[in-house]
């Protein structure tokens, strides 16, 4: 019987709480700070707001903190990293000029030591009794976070309860991954500023996730194992020896052949080998070829697409991103997650991997209104553009541009049991008016064997076991 779901509190835990419940024990090592006074040496802040600084006083004295944030380095799971903890109960999380401080003397820290940034976030938003002086350090923020992740540095949250306001917006949504504990609030704007009708289950964790806006969810007890495991693959990119940090990595190998060896015979039984039900999919080659890994997840655009699998795993000791279709037809979600992932594998110094299998892109009205043209140029861009190799594996159908824009240009294996053509046998018979009779010899006219993609050079090689 599965554990119960504990109730949405982890969120509440203090500042320093947080940071116990992820980091390995007495690992912790704070930063000290020069905490500025308020201009022109106001105890009421830089509003003259009354009784604000009445307000931070008995905020100290209930928290044992000066501030929003506590920040320092520890070890997660043995790898270091910068760590960046809201403490809720100090005004509610929220950012003001002090907080903005913090958090850019923590990225800085991150930079200079060449160290991820870990943000565990409570926060209702930005100070109200600091005005503007306190929503600017937004912007503030924001850009020490992307002068981090352009050091190629990897920056992950974790939401906890409440993630709202400028928070989510900056450290939350703006990570390179996200996690969130189960049942926590999670949303632009906090309780007291929704539209009265506004459905609360909108502004969950398990919403945020259904929508594509976080990774995933995962249990308080499990959360420093998830933590380390995302760490450590994303924070030791593939250096060959005797290169530069620099120098572009190595590319994966493409994974063994998982079903047939022998070669088809005819055009039409490679579609029909590859569209065969027992042949084995995404998930199965994944979980052959990587002994570990950490799934990506959603476009960040409001959608997301279980046909393709996206994320990071350790390969014969290495690092790989992975994005990889299942066999049905891609959504524009899916492409857009899968440019995500080239383009945080090319930041991070990771090579990429992927696996084409799809019977196309998804053509209905639903996906065009989503934009399917947009989402597939974002593709083609992204692995045209990568930084890293991409290495790519047809494992099934390759079925035209739909699957072109998941695929290597100078990269692309083969397996025995795939195909990858122009158009579809039926539809490429549908439009030059032949009849059901001649879909089987149009197969063979587009030369769609694994083999004749070898011959015509569109294809390195032909992978076996």
């Amino acid at each position: 019987m599965p554990e119960p779901l504990p109730e949405p509190l982890p969120g509440r835990w203090t500042a320093r709480a947080a940071v116990a419940a992820v980091t390995d024990q007495d690992t912790f090592d704070e930063l000290l700070y020069r905490d500025a006074e308020f201009t022109e040496g106001r105890s009421d802040g830089p509003l003259a707001w009354q009784g604000y600084g009445d307000s931070r006083a008995r905020a100290e004295e209930r928290t044992g903190e000066r501030e929003s944030v506590v920040c320092g380095t520890a070890a997660v799971g043995g790898t270091r990293a910068v760590i960046v903890s809201f403490e809720f109960g100090f005004l509610g999380g929220s950012l003001g000029e002090r907080t903005g401080d913090r958090i850019e003397a923590a990225h800085r820290h991150a930079r200079d030591r060449g160290l991820p940034v870990v943000s565990l976030i409570a926060t209702g938003g930005s100070r109200m009794q600091e005005g503007m002086r306190a929503l600017v350090q937004l912007q503030r923020v924001a850009r020490q976070s992307e002068l981090t992740g352009a050091a190629g540095l990897a920056r992950i949250a974790v939401l906890r309860d409440p993630a709202t306001g400028g928070g989510w917006a900056t450290l939350g949504a703006g990570a390179d991954l996200t996690l969130a504990l189960p049942g926590s609030q999670i949303g632009f704007a906090g309780s007291r500023v929704r539209p009265a009708d506004a459905d609360p289950t909108a502004y969950t964790a398990e919403a945020q996730l259904a929508a594509g806006a976080i990774d995933e969810i995962v249990r308080p007890a499990e959360l420093r194992a998830a933590l380390a495991l995302r760490l450590r693959l994303l924070s030791a990119p593939d250096t060959p020896t005797g290169t530069s940090a620099a120098a572009p990595p190595a590319p994966a190998e493409p994974p063994a052949a998982l079903g047939r060896t022998d070669l088809p015979a005819t055009g039409w039984e490679a579609v029909s080998r590859a569209r065969a039900p027992e042949r084995p999919r995404a998930a199965a080659y994944l979980d052959a070829y990587f002994t570990e890994r950490a799934p990506l997840s959603g476009d960040r655009c409001g959608g997301t697409d279980p046909g393709m699998l996206c994320g990071f795993g350790m390969h014969e000791g290495r690092s790989v991103a992975y994005a990889a279709q299942c066999g049905t037809a891609t959504t524009p979600a899916g492409y857009r997650t899968a440019a995500r992932l080239v383009r945080l594998a090319g930041r991070l110094g990771i090579p990429v991997l992927t696996l084409v299998d799809t019977p196309g892109a998804a053509n209905g009205a639903e996906a065009e209104r989503a934009g399917a043209g947009a989402a597939i140029a974002d593709l083609f861009a992204a692995v045209a553009g990568s930084p890293v190799p991409v290495t790519s594996l047809v494992i099934g159908e390759g079925g035209s541009g739909g699957a072109l824009a998941l695929a290597a240009p100078d990269n692309l294996w083969a397996t025995p049991d795939s195909y990858f053509s122009v158009i579809a046998p039926e539809h490429a018979a549908a439009i030059l008016k032949r009849g059901q009779e001649e879909i089987r010899s149009t197969a063979e006219q587009l030369r769609l064997r694994p083999q004749d993609l070898v011959e015509l050079g569109v294809a390195r090689g032909l992978v076996t076991r």
